[in-house]
């Protein structure tokens, strides 16, 4: 009978790993064909959706997963290091359904919205549940693997700095944009004023008076820079008008919070960071390593896309979220997921193991 559930477990833990990573090598390619959009043109709103479809997926599969590890009496790491994983999971797979509700179904991209709530005690259960896990086991880490954490700490806070702040110039984003994006606009007025005194080369060595048109051409490129900007105000006001009253009075309640969240998102990330790097060390060549492996790896990813995000949308202009990088975020759900079902199926055999043995003698 030992022998049979344990090939049923292992049978299981090899069938969900599998389908946690076809599910990210499926996202990997969908972000990879469709996250460049067309010069000039936004990202199609299927390929929105689809984006978003992949991270819910894998952040309530991986809340599944720490549930079952939560209810089961034989994880040796504590039930309740999963249930604050868990919950973690769920919230932020509540917080990227409000999310993409509100940028794809309402249109709107504001600083807060009501998902950031969710992740913010996503944040919260993930340090919780991590901390607990690190405070279960006794660590003695040799002084080289605490200047590795220190290094690595060092490095992720430079980094949150650098995405963080924000741009001092437009010089900064156009190496980002596409060219066609970045100076179409001035390129134009700029043609043209060097067309005009090439146009008539021989009309300045015969009057002095030809000389006056200069200025009349460059009075006539004056306004062509105002002409775009009126028109990329206008759509503006008309998805607003299409915009709820309440989803609009919501914004602005929710818009003050933008500094806070933004200096605990960054915090959140760097704690994250060490943490994940100090389990990685203290777990390293155990019984459940592999595990442990996962969900740093997790916690690694989870940084990546947080601050890829951060990056995004302080220093590119008119960023639309959907970004190659963001493809992370479905890594981190994957592998919170696949360290859940190897922590459930190494706990499983330990206690099969202990059990025959008992029957035996």
């Amino acid at each position: 009978m030992n022998k049979s559930s344990g090939s049923k477990s292992v049978l299981s833990v090899q069938t969900i790993v599998l389908a946690q990573v076809g599910w990210a090598v499926l996202a990997l390619l969908f972000f990879l064909l469709f996250s460049v959009p067309a010069p000039g043109q936004p990202r199609p709103y299927w390929y929105s959706v689809g984006t978003s479809i992949f991270e819910t997926v894998a952040f309530i599969t991986a809340a599944i997963l720490c549930f079952r590890n939560w209810q089961s009496p034989q994880i040796v790491s504590g039930r309740n290091v999963w249930l604050c994983i868990g919950l973690g999971m769920l919230c932020y797979f509540i917080g990227n359904l409000l999310f993409s509700y509100w940028e794809l179904g309402l249109g709107i991209e504001p600083d807060v919205s009501p998902g950031d709530f969710f992740f913010v005690f996503a944040y919260i259960f993930l340090l919780l549940g991590m901390l607990l896990a690190v405070i279960s086991r006794r660590l003695n880490l040799e002084i080289w693997q605490w200047g590795v954490v220190g290094v690595i700490a060092a490095l992720g806070i430079i980094l949150a700095y650098l995405a963080s702040a924000p741009a001092t110039s437009s010089t900064a984003r156009s190496p980002f944009l596409p060219p066609a994006i970045a100076q179409t606009a001035p390129a134009k007025p700029a043609q043209k004023t060097k067309a005009s005194p090439q146009a008539n080369p021989t009309a300045q060595p015969k009057s002095p008076t030809a000389t006056s048109p200069a200025p009349t051409t460059t009075d006539k490129t004056l306004p062509a820079p105002a002409i775009p900007a009126e028109k990329a105000s206008s759509p503006k006001t008309e998805d607003n008008s299409n915009v709820p009253a309440w989803a609009q009075t919501l914004e602005k309640i929710l818009a003050p919070l933008k500094p806070f969240l933004d200096w605990f998102y960054v915090i959140s990330d760097i704690l994250l960071l060490i943490i994940a790097t100090t389990l990685l060390l203290a777990f390293w060549g155990g019984r459940f390593a592999q595990s442990w492996r996962m969900i740093a790896a997790a916690a690694f990813s989870l940084y990546i896309a947080d601050i890829w995000f951060k990056y995004a949308t302080n220093r590119l202009s008119d960023y639309q979220s959907g970004g190659l990088l963001e493809v992370f975020w479905v890594f981190s759900g994957v592998l919170f997921g696949i360290g859940a079902a190897l922590e459930y199926d190494v706990s499983s055999r330990s206690r099969s193991r202990t059990g025959g043995r008992r029957r035996v003698t």
